[in-house]
């Protein structure tokens, strides 16, 4: 296994071009765990450790720009305000030390279904760009994950940066593991609601071979509310409503039987978190005075 290590963003690029089967590490924290069980046997690695880019993020009027080797920590850190659902998310990976290493860029490119970071991304709708020699090109998140473990990358490129919006509303995140710390996702779900579309969008985790959204779900509740007023008079969302919602989205899940949980535990427990974050979301919106006059 031969060992890569560009000095520059410039400089990395060019070795992917060269090397397209190269495997980037950056915070190791997937790679390595692959290799030490022998899973994976890369002829390259290609270390990013050095790409300082890769570590920068700024906020902007409307988006931030997240670099994808930013980790968690510093998500957690500093962008809670900004990016509420991925901080959520944030703080579900693994331990410290982990959180402290990894970063958004490695579980993108992973793309395992159960990924902490990959529901709250969908929720928050998400770009990610890449780039090669070639030049640079954006995916949005929903088209990003491919297949199991597949992402929409060609083999010469690189993930720079993941853009994402402010948050403009409440987002939420849940995940369900045997422990609370050090385990990988039985199931996970995020939320965000999206006041100034007046639109609702969710994210599944390890419940589908990829990570995926509720659409059906997002549709009935997107119609609801509108046809309620409910963005407008800031009323209770009625039990119906919330437990159509909570049925599409366990609907949405395609998930399977394994060590860690049965299809239809997963099912149902997406259902409890879809649930149970509507509700979250929605008393929080309805406290933050964005709703008219009136309103409760």
């Amino acid at each position: 296994m031969d060992f890569l290590r560009p000095a520059s963003w410039e400089e990395a690029l060019a070795a992917k071009a060269e090397h397209p089967t190269a495997v980037p590490i950056a915070g190791g924290t997937d790679v390595m765990v692959e290799i030490n069980f022998d899973h994976r046997r890369p002829e390259y690695l290609l270390d990013l450790n050095r790409i300082e880019l890769l570590r920068d993020w700024e906020v902007g009027e409307e988006n931030v720009r997240l670099g994808a080797s930013v980790p968690y920590t510093r998500i957690m850190e500093n962008l809670r305000t900004e990016l509420p659902g991925l901080a959520l998310a944030s703080h579900t990976v693994a331990s410290p030390q982990i959180r402290n290493r990894g970063g958004v860029g490695g579980n993108l490119g992973t793309a395992s279904p159960a990924g902490d970071a990959h529901p709250a991304l969908l929720a928050a709708g998400a770009e990610v760009e890449v780039e090669s020699v070639r030049g640079s090109r954006f995916i949005p998140i929903d088209a990003f994950y491919t297949g199991v473990k597949r992402n929409a990358l060609q083999p010469d490129e690189l993930i720079k940066t993941v853009h994402v919006k402010k948050a403009d509303g409440p987002q939420q995140y849940s995940k369900v593991g045997t422990r609370n710390a050090m385990v990988i996702a039985v199931c996970a779900f995020g939320l965000a609601l999206h006041p100034e579309t007046r639109t609702v969008r969710t994210g599944i985790g390890s419940a589908a071979p990829t990570p995926i959204r509720a659409k059906e779900a997002e549709n009935f509740l997107n119609e609801a509310l509108e046809e309620g007023g409910f963005w407008d008079n800031g009323k209770i969302i009625t039990p119906s409503i919330a437990k159509q919602f909570a049925d599409l989205c366990s609907g949405a899940a395609n998930p399977i039987d394994d060590v860690r949980g049965t299809a239809k535990y997963r099912r149902h427990a997406v259902g409890i978190m879809a649930r149970r974050q509507l509700g979250w979301t929605w008393e929080q919106y309805r406290g933050t005075g964005r709703t008219l006059e009136g309103a409760a």
